[in-house]
């Protein structure tokens, strides 16, 4: 008989990643946890030699685990656990890695601090809704600011030194603005 896995859960955060497994256990789920990008990888493939395993139907991704990005675990993910339901979780959001996400297949980009309600939510509401609320502010420059900086590191493949030169400012000062938090909308 198989060995039941339900959701996996790939952060860094060893801390968040406790919490979560440990609440996921409490509604009845058996949850896994992987602080990168090769555990998960080694975890799922393990599952998926041992045949009788079946791999988790649910992933809950971080965006960024140290220096490695998220995005870039999207499709070995889906190769090995084609089934599965991925939903990104960040601190670090922005409109172009949430599209990027949705186009190599998650299902899902939420914002952290997000809860867990809102995480197990988000398996069920894989459909789009044309209903949405339409934001009733425009976003702020800082915001703008954080937003282009993305969609040009993602055009840039996540190179720093690329972006920074297409963006015209040095790579420290590029380095220092990703690492702080996005500005507020």
């Amino acid at each position: 008989m198989p060995t039941l896995l339900d959701i996996l859960i790939i952060d860094d955060d060893e801390a968040f990643a406790s919490v979560l497994a440990r609440t996921c256990r409490r509604r009845g789920l058996q949850p896994a946890c992987a602080q990168n990008g090769d555990e998960a990888l080694a975890l799922l493939r393990e599952r998926q030699q041992a045949e009788a395993e079946l791999p988790p139907p649910r992933i809950v991704l971080d965006l960024k685990l140290g220096q490695q990005s998220g995005l870039m675990l999207i499709e070995p993910i889906l190769d090995l656990a084609p089934e599965a339901l991925i939903v990104i979780l960040t601190g670090y959001s922005s409109i172009a890695t949430a599209v990027e996400a949705v186009k190599l297949g998650a299902v899902q980009y939420l914002c952290k601090p997000a809860t867990v309600d809102e995480i197990l939510a988000a398996f069920e509401h894989t459909e789009g809704d044309a209903d949405v609320a339409l934001p009733e502010n425009p976003l702020s420059v800082d915001r703008m600011e954080w937003e282009y900086i993305q969609r040009t590191l993602a055009q840039h493949q996540g190179n720093i030194s690329a972006t920074a030169r297409a963006l015209g400012m040095h790579r420290r000062t590029l380095q220092r603005k990703l690492y702080k938090r996005p500005a507020r909308q």
